[in-house]
């Protein structure tokens, strides 16, 4: 044991030794020395003051400091922070009078002070009217005041104020909205020389590249998060121009109109949506984009759309199959707008968009968006597959007068026979105007089976069938041969809501 305990102390000593040299040499190589500082090295005493004895200290085990360095997301955020503003809102918002139990005994005597109506000879009490705050972020995008935001932060709100990362504040007013890709543009006046922020690019960022957001979280003004790009064109619901930046930088209620950086401190982003059920997905609206509104806005105070008339929906591998495409790609045109470009071009039902002009059509989601910033008049070439083969037309770009019905609903998809999970009836002239359907083809869908293909294609009762395999229906009879002679899985062409959609339906096995 003792042996045991010598050899135990002289490992430590050693080890001790050991460490103390190699640490020397770091010293060395960093240019620090061990031993203590010179005299010149402190401060000389104030004039006056009594002399303080000096003070031994072992200095052996001190590293000297390196400078401070920081992080490229600081220096970023220090640099964007004037650009970035907070955004303050408030209404006024009217309600009925706040209603509480109150007994009969007392409102024969008292009145209905809290709601429950007059008493004898009193007057009803007025609706209360109070206001209601609201916080949201914004970024400034020219020196005299010009500031980028979101819609919804702004929507039919009586005052807006804004808050510079200098303490300063002035109104804005609102210049132009944007509802459809919920961009706003407002302005504070009498104010130049602002700090603006520089307009990247968003179509070269790619996923993984690292961003941070600036916004006003839960009133937190000036608060900077990190994140990386997690996707791009994501389309998360929101209307026909879904192309949104996804990103799991933290972005809460309230950063609603702030920037998203790149790491050259430029703009590639308007945070504006959460999922709410995460605290890292958060969606930024592309700065392309906005770059195409924003004059418009600043010009008119709107935006003006081209239209092509046409309801599109995306291709599925079902789909893809049914139309004989090699590809699940291009946009499925479901119903063309009588009298509209697409119409007056030859454009068809059934036909696969796979170009627009230049630009490729891989994803049903980027067809809206590139029509509407197609400026109106414009004749454009357009391609299409057809039966398989591919056919080109030339379009004059209409303009979009109001919202579009430009995507076919998603949820509403298939039909059939009992074969099929679906009871059919003829559509009588009664039913069609219990529809409001003015053509005079198609047979309705009366009843859906639970769980059946039918409803796990998405068939609703109502809907109204109106081709089977591409050919049209007129009445019952036809449907059932069609039906019959279609095989395991029918492609319907179905009416609903007064537009249309294609279905695939699988046959009960």
């Amino acid at each position: 044991m003792k042996t045991a305990t010598k050899i135990g102390v002289g490992i430590l000593v050693g080890a001790a030794l050991g460490l103390a040299l190699a640490r020397q040499g770091v010293l060395e190589k960093l240019g620090a020395s061990a031993k203590a500082p010179s005299t010149a090295d402190a401060p000389a005493p104030a004039a006056g003051a009594p002399a303080v004895p000096a003070v031994a200290r072992d200095t052996s085990n001190v590293v000297p400091a390196s400078p401070q360095q920081h992080s490229p997301f600081a220096l970023l955020a220090e640099s964007a922070a004037p650009g970035v503003v907070n955004v303050h809102t408030s209404k006024t918002v009217t309600s009925a009078p706040f209603e509480f139990p109150f007994p009969d005994l007392f409102r024969q005597f008292f009145g209905g002070p809290f709601g429950q109506g007059p008493g004898p000879g009193q007057q009803s009490p007025e609706p209360r009217k109070f206001t209601v705050p609201s916080l949201g972020t914004g970024f400034v995008i020219s020196e005299d005041g010009y500031i980028v935001t979101n819609n919804h932060v702004v929507a039919d709100v009586d005052e807006i104020r804004v808050t510079f990362s200098d303490g300063r504040e002035a109104k804005a007013k609102v210049v132009g909205q944007d509802p459809k890709t919920d961009l706003a543009l407002i302005r504070v006046e009498g104010m130049t020389g602002l700090h603006a922020l520089p307009l990247g690019d968003s179509d070269a960022i790619l996923p993984g590249d690292w961003v941070i957001a600036i916004g006003n979280p839960f009133g937190l003004d000036h608060t900077v998060t990190a994140g990386i790009v997690s996707a791009k064109g994501r389309d998360i619901g929101q209307g026909p121009y879904d192309d949104y930046i996804q990103t799991d930088a933290a972005i809460n209620p309230g950063n609603s109109g702030g920037p998203l950086l790149n790491l050259a401190g430029e703009v590639i982003g308007i945070n504006s949506a959460i999922n709410p059920q995460a605290n890292t997905i958060g969606f930024a609206v592309p700065i392309n984009l906005a770059k195409q509104i924003l004059p418009q806005l600043k010009e008119k105070g709107s935006v003006t759309r081209g239209w092509l008339g046409v309801a599109i929906q995306p291709i599925t591998p079902e789909l893809a199959e049914s139309f004989g495409l090699e590809k699940s790609e291009g946009a499925l045109v479901a119903q063309v707008t009588p009298g509209s470009p697409a119409d007056e071009a030859g454009v068809q039902r059934g036909d696969v968009i796979v170009r627009f002009g230049d630009e490729k059509i891989g994803k049903m989601h980027e067809l809206p968006a590139i029509v509407s910033a197609t400026p109106v008049g414009k004749q454009v070439q357009i391609e299409v597959i057809r039966d398989g083969k591919h056919k080109t037309f030339d379009v004059k770009i209409g303009k979009l007068e109001e919202e579009p019905t430009q995507v076919a609903s998603e949820q509403g998809e298939r039909k059939g026979s009992s074969a099929f999970g679906m009871r059919i009836e003829e559509l009588t002239p009664a039913l069609r105007k219990q529809l409001g359907i003015e053509d005079k083809e198609g047979v309705v869908v009366a009843e859906v089976a639970p769980g059946g293909p039918a409803d796990n294609a998405g068939i609703r009762s109502g809907d109204v069938i109106v081709e089977v395999d591409r050919k049209p229906i007129h009445n019952l009879s036809e449907l059932t041969k069609a039906l019959d002679a279609s095989g395991k899985r029918a492609l319907l062409l179905v009416r609903r809501d007064g537009g249309a959609i294609y279905v695939t339906v699988d046959r009960s096995s």
